[in-house]
């Protein structure tokens, strides 16, 4: 699945009941995480729920680095945004990773306006988690 296309979902439902379960919906597509994985230094500071995204470093046929990523969360809603962020940056080099504003993107599917003060802050710090996973990529590449 690509943004593209759960921008199109989003748009076919307008009742954000129904908005929400599709969230938990694409959550529940996650890859499963190793428990090995649900460590310290995976899991995510900043989130009320438990967070976790894991980093796999690879590289594409150019030889560029590219950020590969699972993730989790013990809340269902979490767990789907979760999959949103990795739909954007999962498998993307660390360039594209710093030129795509994720947040705007949540803005226009409406979540600013439909998430708790403490979902926003987890989510953007899921976000400069994977930013700064990009810029360390980065700065050890040069």
């Amino acid at each position: 699945m690509t943004i593209d296309e759960i921008r199109e979902n989003f748009e076919l439902l307008e009742d954000w009941d129904d908005r929400y379960r599709y969230v938990i919906e694409l959550g529940r597509t996650l890859e499963p995480m190793p428990e090995a994985e649900h460590s310290a230094a995976n899991k995510v500071q900043g989130c009320v729920s438990q967070v976790w995204l894991s980093k796999k470093l690879g590289r594409n046929d150019a030889g560029e680095a590219l950020l590969k990523y699972i993730g989790d969360s013990d809340a269902h809603i979490v767990r789907g945004l979760v999959a949103i962020l990795l739909m954007l940056y999962s498998g993307q080099t660390p360039q594209k990773i710093l030129a795509t504003d994720a947040i705007a993107i949540f803005d226009e599917f409406g979540f600013r306006e439909h998430l708790t003060p403490q979902r926003s802050n987890g989510l953007r710090a899921m976000v400069e988690r994977i930013r700064t996973d990009a810029r360390e990529t980065l700065a050890t590449a040069s």
